[in-house]
């Protein structure tokens, strides 16, 4: 598994070291107490979960998680001390806004976070410099960043932006030719939310990847290097959110699963308007969600 996330490599380990100690059948703790055994977010810990579930060493469902079988010292992951990829800093940048609700107007502290991404003064630096094209952060008048941070207009303007790349990905989908893989993709999507559909009210917390994977196919399809860059860090925005926001999670879930479900309908009977209005009415939702989340942790 090529990660040198750090927080997700001695997360991994701390888990494995409690399945040492664990006899096959048990049950794991909470996320809130794996996150705080391990010492990170429980974003960090649903990632651990996810490949741990992948492997086979635990079975993951909604709320219960069981260990299958007893882990052992060559189950554990190199802790590098590489720098992280670009992708792992966004994420972890992100994460950390979120984790501690940094509001707008917060001075950021180079050194500091640089420690804490496990990256270089620099690095940081011109990571901050291509967030602010997004106007997330700002460089100082003397230097230094300013968080500008996740504001009402910032999540309009940024749902408004996403709407215009998205409804654009959905043209295109509608073009491909009937031997794209997009199409073998979306049976597949189909088939993976009725089947999450029927476990909706037990299995609500799977939905958050599903999502990531059914925006991420949509938007695929557009071979644009600005629209790509642009979409990335979007899609990292509003996944951490909606992560993060878990009140009616359950409802809200449902609701947006059956939403890209007509979008796939539309999709696949090649009714591009059909198509185009499910994804403005899933996109709408989702920015009230945004929105909705902003104020759950006062930063608006």
């Amino acid at each position: 598994m090529a990660r040198s996330d750090k927080r997700f490599r001695e997360a991994y380990n701390a888990l494995i070291d409690l399945g040492s100690t664990s006899a096959p059948g048990s049950a794991l703790p909470s996320e809130n107490a794996l996150a705080e055994r391990a010492g990170v977010s429980r974003t960090v810990i649903r990632s651990v979960l996810h490949r741990l579930e992948e492997i086979g060493v635990v079975a993951w469902h909604g709320r219960d998680k069981t260990l299958l079988r007893t882990t052992g010292a060559d189950d554990r992951l190199s802790v590098q001390n590489d720098p992280p990829k670009p992708e792992d800093l966004e994420t972890a940048f992100l994460e950390w806004i979120l984790r501690f609700d940094v509001p707008a107007g917060t001075q950021l502290n180079i050194a500091q976070l640089a420690r804490e991404f496990s990256v270089t003064p620099n690095v940081l630096q011109e990571f901050l410099a291509s967030l602010s094209q997004f106007g997330l952060v700002e460089r100082g008048a003397k230097g230094g960043w300013l968080m500008l941070g996740f504001t009402a207009d910032f999540a309009v303007e940024l749902s408004e932006f996403r709407t215009i790349l998205e409804l654009n990905a959905v043209q295109q989908v509608m073009t491909c030719p009937v031997n794209h893989p997009i199409w073998a993709e979306l049976e597949s999507l189909r088939r993976l939310h009725l089947d999450l559909d029927t476990r909706i009210d037990t299995d609500f917390h799977d939905f958050s990847h599903l999502d990531e994977r059914f925006h991420g196919a949509i938007n695929s399809v557009v071979k644009n290097r600005f629209a790509a860059q642009s979409q990335k860090i979007i899609s990292l925005i509003f996944h951490y959110h909606y992560m993060w926001d878990k009140r009616d999670e359950k409802h809200r879930n449902a609701a947006a699963l059956r939403e890209h479900l007509a979008i796939i309908s539309a999709l696949q009977s090649r009714d591009e308007e059909a198509a185009l209005t499910a994804t403005r009415r899933h996109l709408r939702t989702s920015m009230t969600t945004l929105l909705s989340s902003l104020k759950d942790h006062r930063l608006v």
